[in-house]
């Protein structure tokens, strides 16, 4: 709306989100994509929008005995999450002896944890707050992030005047309100889920 533009959504597999940017099948990634030195090499990002962390679901039944991520480094306990993600990643790095299951989807890997196939689902905040909230009963959430993640808009390199505008958008809306809103919106409160369902 405020670049004057009709907004058109590409429904986007992630293991493709790149390189689908890179040969033009859209202009910019506007999906939580967090920022990388790897992914830094073949795309620009503009300032972070948000930051978030990994955040932890376990099976209720697990509440007394898992605090932290350090406790699921175990090999008693079975983690799953999204394969190729920032998750992944973590989960490989801070809990190495734990099994690990990965899946193509993020509501497949989370649905391990309610179904008792997995001990734990590790992935972004943003996303577990809501699958949280959807499974209260079943889950438990150790919602303190173990990593720090700056999620951005990426766009192609070679784009300076892109990357300038979006910073600046980001600074206005920061500035008169419209940020703390939207955040307050969708990160802080699970009202908008019953306007989805």
């Amino acid at each position: 709306k405020e670049m004057g533009v009709k907004l058109e959504l590409v429904n986007t597999a992630w293991d493709g989100i790149i390189p689908a940017l890179l040969t033009k099948k859209f202009d910019i990634i506007m999906s939580g994509m967090t920022i990388t030195p790897q992914r830094n090499l073949q795309i620009n990002f503009a300032d972070p929008a948000v930051v978030v962390g990994q955040t932890i679901l376990i099976r209720k039944e697990l509440a007394d005995e898992v605090d932290s991520y350090r406790d699921l480094n175990d090999p008693k306990y079975t983690i799953a999450t999204k394969l190729g993600v920032t998750a992944d990643f973590a989960t490989k790095k801070y809990m190495p002896k734990a099994k690990l299951k990965l899946f193509e989807t993020e509501p497949e890997a989370a649905m391990e944890v309610i179904n008792g196939k997995a001990d734990a689902f590790v992935y972004d905040l943003p996303y577990c707050a809501i699958f949280y909230a959807q499974h209260k009963k079943q889950l438990a959430f150790l919602d303190e992030p173990f990593t720090y993640e700056p999620l951005a808009w990426a766009v192609r390199k070679g784009d300076p005047d892109f990357i300038n505008w979006l910073n600046n958008f980001l600074a206005q809306i920061k500035g008169d309100g419209r940020y703390d809103m939207i955040y307050k919106k969708w990160f802080e409160s699970d009202a908008w889920l019953e306007q989805v369902q």
